[in-house]
């Protein structure tokens, strides 16, 4: 039997970071959280991450910079930028594997992450 994917979300908004947390881990998923870029990017090089679920829009570093940071450090891991804006910039866009909206809710969320690990390959 193969691992359990390992997803790392990122948000500065605590209360959405955690209803993510809760939704992915009912679905059987390892999940680790971090409230801005620097926390998120230090544990993904702590920890086995198999996907990223991110924010775009947070303070300091935004979820474009954060996504050109994981990519430095592992060029092909998934990541799902999540975002309330109606359109991203181009150069943001082609740096993630999925970009969807923030508020979508549980089901759209779990799809969208069974998708990018999908298209990794880590999933059956």
């Amino acid at each position: 039997m193969s691992r359990v994917p390992t997803i790392l979300c990122i948000d500065d908004e605590v209360l959405g970071l955690e209803i993510r947390k809760v939704v992915l881990e009912r679905e059987g998923y390892v999940v680790y959280t971090a409230a801005d870029g620097p926390t998120g990017i230090h544990i993904f090089r702590q920890q086995p991450i198999d996907a990223v679920v991110l924010d775009f829009a947070m303070p300091g570093m935004n979820g474009g910079a954060v996504a050109m940071a994981l990519r430095e450090i592992r060029p092909n891991i998934p990541i799902l930028l999540l975002s309330a804006y109606l359109t991203l910039p181009e150069e943001v866009q082609s740096i993630v594997t999925l970009v969807a909206n923030k508020g979508d809710g549980a089901m759209a969320l779990l799809q969208n992450v069974k998708k990018i690990l999908e298209s990794s390959g880590d999933q059956p």
